[in-house]
């Protein structure tokens, strides 16, 4: 009987490698992918992930090496030419366009036409039935994107995805911004696109998931693969000391401090894009996680008490002092400082500099006789790099050329140079590797040290039950219930997002965020 030869993988990549002027981004990366076949593409914050994706799509033409899909040579002129081929990419940060609607957005580039017409009752059709797999019919396709939260963009852009049916599916950090029913509920069309011989490289720095959902890994580290194999046995600490070089044991650190008086309370705060009014209180030195699904009022709640979203009713008071109108400067001024989810659209200055986006919140001290001194700036805005181990040319390199997760490091390390006294923290590890999460902490925990307060929103349980004093929970608009961290778990937080009814055994002055 004859050996029947393997069919090949549905990818192939050998030698791959580029370069932007003296970095060496990628050096010598192979990867395969099979049919069927979920590849978790794992490494820290500028390893090269994305950049060997921009290759495979077409964004980014190598400077080395040979692709094959399907044992045949691949190498595309662009992503339209990659789309073509079978490669559909969604990238961490999100490629919708705001003003068109959700359906338009879906649809864009493979829109239904009859006789030379677009055919609007079946791009209905089509767009009802992807938004129906992802399960969230209850999004609009006649809704304006920009009008939708974070997560909901993710959502449709996963339903973008999926319509074009492709061979190769591409997902970077696809649960970053999606909380745990959403994930489950991702989890479950992959496993169904794996049926259909879809091969699916995943990017995620959520390694509990990534093992959870991979049949295979690859960790790069420096631009360069330094280690593959089957994801069955494979520990989270063999793959945390692959990504880093060395062993790291601390996903969670703690760091001592003392929880003082109140410096900020929200009294029965009603902003203009908030369902129900919210009380709730911070203390000095307290670190207050927030929990709850997509739209459940958390990100509404943080833009209200900043004043980016018009205030209907009740008051914000930061210690002892009311403030007033519709001012974030205002709230810089009092010590406030917003880190946005939305870290490309709010959060930072794309064409800027790494010094701009980091300092221009609080010029002052580089201000002489009206007069900016840039070599001073540049000397402080270097020991922030060093600090937050940002991977930056220097401080005059344009944000947007970093990878996303130096780019939210430096978004961070805005609300430390101006030293904000109450941060506002929404999903500040998003697109974050395990590492930097651990440094993150150690911030977080440092900070409250130094008696400021942090307020931190977060999809991911592990880390609100990792690091934060006390948990409060969201659902529908609504604050849930408030307790100290230790008095909830994973599932009892989850119950409250879910179904807003907050558990008999909570301490009634637990209630109502006292």
């Amino acid at each position: 009987m004859r050996d029947v030869p393997a069919a090949p993988p549905v990818l192939r990549m050998a030698g791959v490698t580029k370069s932007f002027g003296a970095t060496r981004a990628l050096d010598d990366v192979g990867f395969e992918l099979g049919r069927g076949e979920v590849h978790a593409l794992i490494g820290e914050n500028g390893a090269g992930k994305s950049t060997l994706m921009k290759v495979l799509s077409g964004a980014l033409a190598p400077d080395a090496g040979r692709m094959e899909i399907d044992g045949r040579p691949y190498s595309p002129s662009g992503p339209a030419d990659g789309l073509r081929s079978g490669v559909s990419m969604i990238y961490q940060e999100l490629t919708l366009a705001p003003h068109l609607t959700v359906a338009e957005n879906i649809m864009l580039g493979r829109e239904a036409r009859a006789a030379g017409w677009l055919d609007r009752r079946e791009t209905a059709r089509r767009v009802r039935e992807v938004l129906a797999l992802v399960r969230h019919p209850e999004i609009s396709p006649d809704v304006r994107v920009g009008r939708l939260s974070v997560g909901a963009k993710q959502v449709v852009e996963i339903a973008r995805a999926l319509l074009h049916r492709s061979r190769i599916l591409v997902l970077d950090e696809p649960t970053s911004s999606l909380g745990q029913e959403d994930s489950r509920r991702l989890f479950e069309i992959v496993r169904g696109l794996k049926g259909q011989g879809v091969g699916v490289v995943y990017i995620s720095h959520f390694l509990e998931e990534v093992r959870r959902v991979a049949d295979r890994y690859t960790v790069l580290r420096d631009g360069r693969s330094v280690g593959s194999g089957a994801m069955e046995g494979t520990g989270l600490d063999d793959l945390i000391q692959l990504m880093v070089g060395r062993k790291f044991s601390r996903l969670f650190p703690r760091v001592g401090h003392a929880v003082g008086g109140p410096v900020l309370a929200a009294d029965r705060l009603k902003g203009a894009r908030m369902a129900a009014p919210v009380s709730l209180s911070l203390a000095r030195g307290e670190i207050l996680g927030v929990a709850g699904l997509i739209g459940s009022g958390r990100t509404e709640f943080l833009r209200a008490v900043f004043g980016l979203d018009g205030i209907e009713g009740g008051a914000v008071v930061v210690s002892g002092a009311e403030l007033s109108g519709r001012r974030p400067w205002a709230r810089v001024r009092r010590g406030l400082g917003l880190l946005s989810e939305d870290r490309q659209g709010e959060g930072l200055a794309l064409s800027l500099s790494v010094a701009d986006n980091m300092t221009l919140s609080d010029l002052a001290p580089y201000r002489r006789r009206g007069l900016l001194r840039s070599a001073r700036r540049n000397k402080a805005v270097g020991d922030w790099i060093g600090k937050l181990k940002i991977k930056a040319e220097s401080p005059a390199q344009p944000v947007g050329g970093l990878s996303g997760g130096n780019q939210q490091k430096v978004a961070l390390a805005r609300l430390l140079h101006q030293k904000a006294s109450v941060l506002l923290l929404d999903e500040p590890t998003r697109g974050i590797d395990v590492v930097s999460k651990g440094q993150i902490y150690e911030w977080i925990g440092g900070l409250a040290r130094e008696g400021k307060a942090v307020l931190f929103v977060s999809s991911y349980l592990p880390e609100l039950l990792g690091i934060a004093d006390r948990i409060a929970v969201f659902h529908r608009g609504s604050l849930v219930e408030s307790r100290p961290a230790a008095a909830w778990d994973a599932a009892g937080l989850m119950a409250a997002a879910t179904t807003g009814r907050a558990s008999k055994d909570a301490a009634t002055g637990q209630r109502n965020g006292t």
